[in-house]
């Protein structure tokens, strides 16, 4: 990972570390997985949030937000399924 990358990943760590505490009040967590190429930031819903009717708001009005906020290079935030294999 170039140098350039791992300073974004930090950032948008620092942004969800942020929001971390607002989804675990809800019985939710997430996780980065990946933050590819083009700067798409890819995380996984965790607990409560995996399930949450309100989970697309949650990542669109919520997450997004905040890490484009943070980061605003990131073109999109998307979730990614438990079962979904991410490419390295």
């Amino acid at each position: 990972m170039t140098e350039g990358m791992e300073a974004l990943k930090k950032t948008v760590n620092d942004a969800l570390e942020q929001l971390r505490p607002f989804l675990e009040q809800d019985g939710g967590d997430m996780e980065l997985v990946e933050i590819t190429e083009e700067k798409v930031v890819r995380v996984r819903l965790l607990g409560a949030c995996r399930d949450c009717s309100m989970s697309v708001m949650t990542l669109k009005a919520g997450l997004e937000e905040a890490i484009k906020k943070a980061a605003p290079e990131v073109l999109r935030v998307e979730a990614v399924d438990q079962t979904e294999e991410i490419s390295k």
